[in-house]
């Protein structure tokens, strides 16, 4: 091979990778930053992002996210709080009667559906430390939520009785953190 060709080759294999790393560069600068991220839904969940930009990205809180954009919640939970969020899954949301959530989401339901919603949201935030046997949590809808720990299981424990476990705790964001939960919660 001659050095014209050797020094042509080099070039484009050198231009290649340059431009590779450019494309790379916002994803690989998050990481290198340090950021702690976890893994929900499929996506990872960013401490340097807020509620709502995290949970767009799950794959498993797609009712959820329609949910919040139905009752008008997205600006508040992008807001910087902070907030306490347990998040139910879609799996969560599949556990209500049929039809409960198509007739939430109707315009002439969002009085009921944001009542729902911000009875899953606590100010402040609490990580699961923080959630000690028989504590009361005051929720940004105005009820009650009790925690129940057994062993390194929490539950929370809702108005009515219902008990939803968290499936994935401390998912930090920018604006609190997010507990996933695996049943949907409902006031009293």
């Amino acid at each position: 091979m001659s050095k014209k060709r050797i020094a042509l080759l080099s070039f484009a294999a050198f231009s290649t990778l340059m431009i590779s790393a450019s494309f790379l560069e916002p994803a690989t600068a998050k990481m290198m930053k340090g950021e702690n991220t976890v893994m929900v839904g499929g996506a990872a969940m960013y401490p340097s992002k807020n509620i709502v930009e995290n949970a767009v990205n799950s794959k498993d809180h797609t009712t959820l996210v329609a949910a919040v954009k139905a009752a008008g919640l997205v600006d508040t939970l992008a807001s910087p709080g902070p907030f306490t969020v347990f998040a139910p899954t879609n799996a969560a949301f599949g556990k209500l009667p049929k039809g409960t959530v198509n007739t939430l989401v109707q315009p002439e339901n969002k009085m009921t559906l944001t009542k729902i919603l911000t009875y899953h949201v606590v100010p402040g935030k609490l990580e699961a430390a923080d959630l000690t046997d028989g504590k009361k949590l005051t929720t940004v809808e105005g009820e009650q939520l009790t925690v129940k720990r057994s062993g390194r299981k929490v539950m929370i424990v809702d108005a009515k009785g219902g008990t939803s476990t968290v499936t994935i705790p401390n998912v930090n964001q920018s604006n609190g953190v997010i507990h996933v939960v695996n049943t949907v919660l409902m006031p009293g």
